[in-house]
């Protein structure tokens, strides 16, 4: 694609960086066939290709409009487009940099900018998440039906105390995973404990920073993600193998914090190195560590591949394969590639488009008649339980569930 990127824009890291991406895009159109907010609208500007149109104009000096900042903000960035596009288009960092133009450009209604400083203020942080819950909770008679159905349930912390191994993985702690699914870090510790891996979570660790850096707080995303590089460096110096993240959401954010800080003389090294070692859970199993706990008569489950995996991170049929070595069958599930409709905060702020794919999601996962659904992230494993009938867990509290 030719550009005529303004001087200003090319003066900047951003700006050199969406010119490459924007370069490498052949306009070939393939990515409006995975989109799935594109697969609901049909309009044009609701695809990557669209997209990139509208974030190629403001480059070239064009200012950015209402209509320019509705299009980006309703992509989910599931990224599916760059697991079809042949040309490796990397959409997902194009957008980023695109809406942070358009944040500039454009001043958001006052309703708009409330609730994403609402969302900024709170969730990353779970004392406040927690008063904030308890408070809905509480006011729940009196809420609108659809937002009341929306809300979550406080978990009690599941405590599990492994054996000291020689093999240790560090564990990001995150923020809404150990207040409302606090067994996942659990069953994940008592399966690598039985495996002879030590999982440690640091104290002073916390919120992997998406939710600020998807809605406009860039630099609030990027202080979460220098202290949590700041907790887990004296892990990573001790011999840590893997930064472990049981939520693919925060696994992709954490795997990007060596580009995001790439510019940051202090950090730059770290989070480099923090990348490298991050890594789902399922990248340090294999079946064969299951096969001993094999079981012969484990109930039929639909296994729903986030975006921020099978996309994100690029891991597809692993999950898969664990659940099948330890005896589960895996109904089949059509669409697989599209998003839920979680998204992070995209339920919150475009919760229209976010039910409609929840719906033809659901719809998909129920195709097979399974007993459960299983996910491994918190953020889809939420969403799907404000509308499903069939019980959504986390797999690794399946496969703990199994081997007890």
């Amino acid at each position: 694609m030719q550009t005529n990127i303004t001087q200003t824009f090319l003066n900047t890291p951003q700006g050199q960086e969406a010119e490459t991406i924007l370069r490498s895009c052949v306009h070939c159109g393939f990515c409006t066939a995975t989109c799935p907010t594109y697969q609901l609208t049909g309009n044009e500007l609701d695809s990557p290709r669209g997209r990139i149109y509208l974030i190629k104009e403001m480059l070239e000096g064009q200012q950015a409009s209402e209509r320019t900042q509705y299009h980006l903000d309703r992509c989910l960035t599931c990224r599916s487009c760059e697991t079809t596009c042949p040309s490796g288009v990397q959409y997902g960092r194009l957008v980023e940099i695109g809406r942070e133009i358009a944040e500039q450009q454009v001043a958001r209604p006052l309703s708009q900018t409330l609730i994403r400083q609402l969302l900024r203020s709170v969730i990353p942080y779970p004392k406040r998440f927690s008063i904030m819950l308890r408070l809905g909770h509480l006011f729940k008679p009196l809420l609108p039906k659809q937002l009341s159905k929306k809300l979550p349930t406080l978990q009690e912390k599941k405590q599990f105390i492994p054996t000291t191994h020689p093999r240790t993985v560090v564990a990001l702690t995150g923020c809404v995973q150990p207040l409302l699914a606090p067994s996942t870090n659990a069953a994940a510790a008592q399966l690598l404990d039985k495996l002879g891996v030590t999982l440690v979570e640091a104290p002073q660790s916390g919120c992997c920073g998406a939710m600020s850096y998807h809605t406009g707080g860039h630099e609030d995303g990027l202080d979460f993600a220098r202290r949590n590089i700041d907790a887990w460096w004296p892990f990573v110096e001790s011999g840590a193998e893997a930064v472990l993240n049981t939520a693919s959401g925060c696994g992709a954010f954490v795997k990007e914090y060596g580009e995001l800080l790439i510019h940051d003389v202090q950090y730059a090294a770290k989070a480099k190195r923090v990348s490298e070692l991050a890594k789902d859970l399922c990248e340090l199993l294999a079946p064969d560590d299951l096969r001993p706990f094999y079981k012969s008569e484990l109930p039929a489950i639909a296994f729903q591949n986030p975006c921020s995996l099978q996309h994100g991170q690029k891991i597809t049929g692993k999950i898969e394969a664990l659940l099948i070595s330890l005896g589960y069958t895996l109904t089949d599930v059509p669409e697989s590639h599209l998003c839920c409709g979680s998204a992070g905060s995209y339920s919150v702020l475009q919760p229209e488009m976010s039910q409609s794919l929840l719906e033809r999601k659901l719809t998909a996962l129920n195709s097979g008649s399974p007993a459960l659904i299983v996910s491994a992230n918190i953020g889809c494993q939420l969403h799907l339980s404000t509308q499903s009938e069939i019980p959504i867990k986390h797999w690794i509290e399946v496969v703990a569930e199994a081997i007890n």
